[in-house]
């Protein structure tokens, strides 16, 4: 049985520095298949994220090329964090009272990975049997109104 978050988190990570172009992101993004980057500063330590939400909003939205906005202009900041020992019932409650998508796994100081919407997604569809479900289904059908 899965515990907490850094068993569906994903924890290959894809990172973008503050200076490339929101159309660097994009492209990034769609190649990926991904929905956000960590926003990385010099040193590697992750200082923002970059969702296709902002994209929408901060750049196509504005009716500009996104050539002309850097990642730092349209980026999230400060990043919202969740310990990778967390239970994903917290994971699920940070995101539903922070209106988020997608959480920043942390062990410490070192990122570890992200937990986005898809994860959770996978996760209870993991959880469903069918089976059962489909036992209801027909149970409740079956019977007299």
């Amino acid at each position: 049985m899965v515990n907490n978050v850094s068993e569906i988190m994903t924890a290959k990570l894809e990172t973008i520095e503050l200076d490339h172009s929101s159309q660097k992101a994009a492209k990034m993004m769609s190649d990926k298949k991904i929905s956000s980057l960590v926003v990385v500063d010099d040193g590697g330590r992750a200082v923002g994220i970059v969702t296709e939400r902002d994209l929408v909003r901060k750049v196509c939205a504005q009716d500009s090329s996104s050539k002309d906005f850097m990642v730092k202009d349209v980026m999230s900041s400060p990043i919202v964090t969740i310990d990778s020992s967390s239970s994903i019932e917290n994971a699920v409650n940070t995101m539903i009272t922070s209106k988020l998508r997608h959480l920043v796994v942390s062990e410490g100081n070192q990122t570890m990975g992200i937990i986005s919407s898809t994860n959770l997604i996978n996760y209870l569809n993991s959880q469903i049997d069918m089976d059962d479900v489909n036992a209801r289904i027909l149970s409740a059908l079956s019977e007299e109104p």
